[in-house]
């Protein structure tokens, strides 16, 4: 099996979050696209706002229609600080496979930060998503030169919104339709998410 891991706060989950599961899906012959939400995030300051619970569901109703993608809350369950090194150990003692972790070009520059770097790239090739301006030499320019060769670009077109906008926009009581799938709109809807 060929699998792919997307983590992050999805808080909340959209369409550019399906994008690259459905690019790495297509660009790396992956069997399945696993969704990981965070319990917390060591690289974010910000405090998770909206409970584990509901950002699981958000998740859930994202992917309602994806046969080639799936969510776990193995993360969520475990408690504390989601260490991606962490994750990926029990991922291979749970379900042995080929994985990449796939993440955005952002996110690299940072890499050398994270806990254990050299087992993450031990346990998993590395799926970069990258959109123009971006282009592949600019991710291999940002990757740490011991860790390039475990690096596969993923090439996307622009997508145009963060999670971060989307608070802002429900907050507001503005449409965020173009952005998210109605079943994510309706869960947020329904349990009053990202009102005040």
């Amino acid at each position: 099996m060929r699998i792919g891991i997307l983590g992050g706060t999805f808080d909340p989950p959209h369409n550019g979050h399906l994008a690259v599961a459905h690019a790495a899906i297509e660009q790396l012959a992956l069997d399945e696209v696993i969704f990981l939400p965070a319990n917390k995030n060591p690289l974010k300051s910000r405090k998770v706002g909206t409970s584990a619970k509901h950002r699981l569901g958000m998740v859930e109703a994202l992917i309602r229609n994806e046969p080639k993608m799936a969510v776990s809350d193995m993360e969520i369950t475990r408690g504390g600080v989601s260490y991606t090194v962490d994750t990926l150990g029990e991922l291979h003692m749970a379900q042995p496979a080929e994985y990449w972790f796939l993440m955005g070009a952002d996110s690299l520059r940072g890499l050398a930060d994270w806990r254990n770097p050299q087992r993450i790239l031990r346990l998993a090739r590395l799926g970069v998503a990258v959109r123009p301006p971006m282009n592949e030499q600019d991710v291999m320019n940002r990757t740490p030169e011991e860790f390039r060769d475990r690096v596969d670009v993923i090439n996307m077109s622009p997508v145009d919104i963060s999670s971060t906008d989307i608070r802002d926009r429900i907050s507001r009581r503005q449409n965020v339709s173009p952005w998210m799938p109605l079943d994510v709109q309706k869960y947020i809807s329904t349990h009053q998410l990202y009102k005040d």
